[in-house]
């Protein structure tokens, strides 16, 4: 059994799986307090399920790009379970991820995630066959993401938080928009990618893993602009 966790965004979700098998998944787009909520979640989720702590195997984690606090908060509460019980660790893209949501589309997949000022985090993915990455995530302005992906053809579908925040761009650019239900973080979505890492045996350290940030938090180059006046 696998526990999977996502809170990279405003969305909480956290999901229990055997390979090939979703048992719960508990989805919630609220705007709630990550740090409140996760563990109450998971606690009520296994539950309702019958799921016992010693049936869990593997964690799984949205490791980013996202919300900075949202990822220290899921991957704070992964690496301690993970610790304490003593069982593997998995992180997760968050990009790849929102592309398993789409993983059977036969189109090309655009996960984007806002980054603010325009901005998005973003990768390519193929799913005609097999998923599989066309680009490396990156941060960039919306408009540049577009054009980029636009030169690969189409059908193109965005997901993530930032298709619903440059709605009107994507559509005018051609890019179709993902269902509603396909555009959040979801940690099905998560445990179904994890379960490839588990058969190449990729597990992280609890002890070292970080968040895949991508770039700086704003508050992070604000504070370096100050003191470097200075």
């Amino acid at each position: 059994m696998l526990l999977a966790i996502d809170t990279s965004s405003y969305v909480l979700s956290c999901a229990l799986a055997q390979e090939d098998k979703l048992i719960s998944e508990w989805t919630v787009q609220r705007r709630l307090t990550h740090s409140e909520q996760l563990i109450p979640h998971i606690d009520e989720m296994m539950k309702v399920s019958g799921v016992l702590r010693k049936d869990i195997k593997y964690i799984a984690i949205s490791n980013g790009p996202g919300s900075f606090t949202g990822l220290r908060i899921g991957l704070a509460s992964a690496k301690m379970m993970a610790y304490i019980w003593d069982i593997p660790l998995i992180a997760v893209d968050t990009l790849q991820a929102l592309a398993y949501n789409l993983k059977s589309a036969q189109a090309f997949i655009l996960p984007l995630i806002d980054a603010q000022r325009n901005n998005v985090y973003a990768s390519l993915y193929s799913s005609f066959k097999d998923l599989w990455q066309v680009w490396e995530n990156k941060a960039d302005s919306i408009d540049n993401i577009i054009n980029e992906a636009v030169k690969h053809g189409g059908p193109i579908i965005a997901t993530g938080e930032a298709a619903d925040l440059y709605k009107d761009k994507l559509i005018s650019a051609g890019i179709q928009i993902a269902p509603f239900h396909m555009r959040c973080c979801r940690a099905g979505s998560v445990a179904s990618a994890a379960f490839e890492k588990i058969k190449n045996k990729q597990f992280e350290n609890p002890l070292q893993i970080l968040p895949n940030y991508i770039r700086r938090s704003e508050a992070e180059v604000q504070w370096e602009k100050k003191h470097n006046q200075k």
